[in-house]
């Protein structure tokens, strides 16, 4: 099973063979089946004797792989896409080849200087210290996660050093505009969020964080803060320097979620929108969201890695060779121990096309974004809900309900047309646009919209 014979290197052509297929063609988008149905068509996979790599990649191909939708197709336009670049998807399977576990340097030290170095550019643009750091991890969820286990850290690590006892309950101040991760964060680590209010133009301000923060429960201690750069919903970026005003006056870390949105840093027309964020005690930006790298990867940068290592580093009697400060070990910097180099192909993929290139095809999904924003305002039929910042366009079809909209995505998926799900504003059903795929064209959007008209 494991001998690199000939019969594996036949294997191994014929599924790069499909990749290379699944790479150059455009994935057709349309309803998946049900598992009963797929149950029926793929028949019993897991089997004593194996089925052979013939057959399994055969039932995988005819059968398996168009039952997904595809995250790359230029009209895949619900939640926050993917669209890595051929570069990336391409040295995935190099990651993946090398059985290199990404954990520490004493066993990747290759990985995680490329891993480094892609880090160093997104800290770059978020204008962190040179001492900036961190790692990799599976997605915004668990980049989020460990950001606050941090912070928590260090609040105890402070009352403790300043002779105080621990809180009642600590909390994080968020806001209902904020990602869902956050809530599920503070759960898992049995801690309160306080919601912050929203300004009229759907941000988180320094004045409501600090509203916040004076109105909590007694015997309640904020050790965070999390502003959004980009929220997932609409796209707007929180007023993050004045949230951080807020933080360094209350002396609580300050986290931003840039989970979607923060890729955009690199556009010039937009990066006026995130000043302050500088100031940040540590960041997450997903790769594989707006920066054309295959999932799964998110950057988690620190202003101060060493507070993460305080945090995070697991101690074992086997992992004690690990324990060398003179080095940089990945897992020390999340809640993870074992780990794949996971932002190595985004290196690559940075390290191949420069990073003028990725500038300029987020520039280009911004102008579909505005041209998108243009073509609703001129539909009388069509209510434009925010003024977008990023690349998110959000509207209503004036009368239509929930079921209405529903109805509607599920024609576009069933005719191969595009892929959209239903969203809400201010309670009230609607539909929402995310563009980050720069194949994605104004005529995609336009022939999307069109099928909105009276009588289409």
């Amino acid at each position: 099973m494991h001998d690199f014979d000939a019969d594996n290197e036949a294997l191994v052509r014929a599924v790069l063979d499909h990749a290379l297929g699944r790479m150059a063609d455009e994935p057709p988008m349309r309803p998946v089946s049900t598992d009963e149905e797929l149950r029926e068509l793929v028949g019993e996979t897991i089997t004593a004797e194996g089925l052979g790599g013939t057959e399994a990649l055969r039932r995988y191909v005819e059968h398996l792989a168009p039952n997904n939708i595809a995250a790359d197709n230029p009209r895949y336009l619900a939640f926050v896409a993917g669209a890595p670049t051929p570069a990336a998807s391409a040295f995935d399977f190099v990651v993946a080849s090398s059985s290199v576990a990404g954990s520490s340097w004493l066993d990747g030290a290759g990985m995680v200087h490329a891993e480094n170095r892609a880090l160093r550019w997104i800290a770059d643009l978020a204008d962190l210290p040179a001492t900036a750091g961190g790692c990799f991890v599976t997605g915004g969820t668990m980049g989020n996660l460990s950001a606050l286990v941090t912070a928590r850290d260090v609040a105890i690590r402070e009352r403790t050093a300043a002779g105080l006892d621990r809180p009642g309950r600590w909390a994080v101040v968020a806001s209902a505009s904020t990602h869902a991760s956050i809530d599920s964060a503070a759960r898992v680590m049995d801690v309160d969020v306080i919601l912050a209010d929203l300004d009229d133009e759907l941000r988180v301000t320094g004045e409501a964080v600090t509203a916040a923060i004076d109105g909590r429960p007694g015997g309640t201690e904020v050790f965070a803060v999390t502003a959004t750069a980009g929220t997932t919903n609409v796209g707007v970026v929180d007023a993050l320097d004045s949230v951080a005003d807020a933080c360094a006056t209350a002396g609580v870390w300050f986290h931003v979620d840039g989970a979607y949105g923060g890729a955009a840093m690199a556009a010039p027309s937009v990066r006026h929108r995130y000043v302050g964020v500088e100031r940040c005690d540590s960041l997450v930006v997903d790769p594989h969201k707006w920066l054309f790298s295959p999932f799964d990867c998110a950057a988690l940068v620190y202003r101060d890695p060493m507070q993460a290592r305080r945090a995070h580093t697991q101690h074992a009697g086997y992992l004690e060779p690990l324990m060398d400060d003179t080095v940089f070990n990945p897992c020390d910097h999340a809640h993870v121990l074992t780990r794949r180099a996971r932002g190595v192909p985004f290196w690559f993929s940075l390290a191949t096309y420069g990073t003028d290139a990725y500038r300029d095809a987020i520039e280009q999904t911004l102008a579909v974004a505005r041209a998108t924003r243009d073509l609703v305002v001129a539909a009388d039929h069509l209510e434009l809900l925010v003024e977008p910042e990023l690349s998110v366009v959000a509207f209503r079809r004036r009368g239509w309900d929930a079921d209405d909209y529903q109805a509607w995505c599920d024609r576009l998926l069933a005719d191969g047309t595009a892929m959209l799900t239903t969203t809400t504003f201010d309670g009230e059903p609607a539909m929402r646009v995310c563009i980050v795929n720069p194949r994605t064209t104004v005529d995609d959007l336009a022939v999307i919209l069109a099928t909105l008209a009276p009588g289409a």
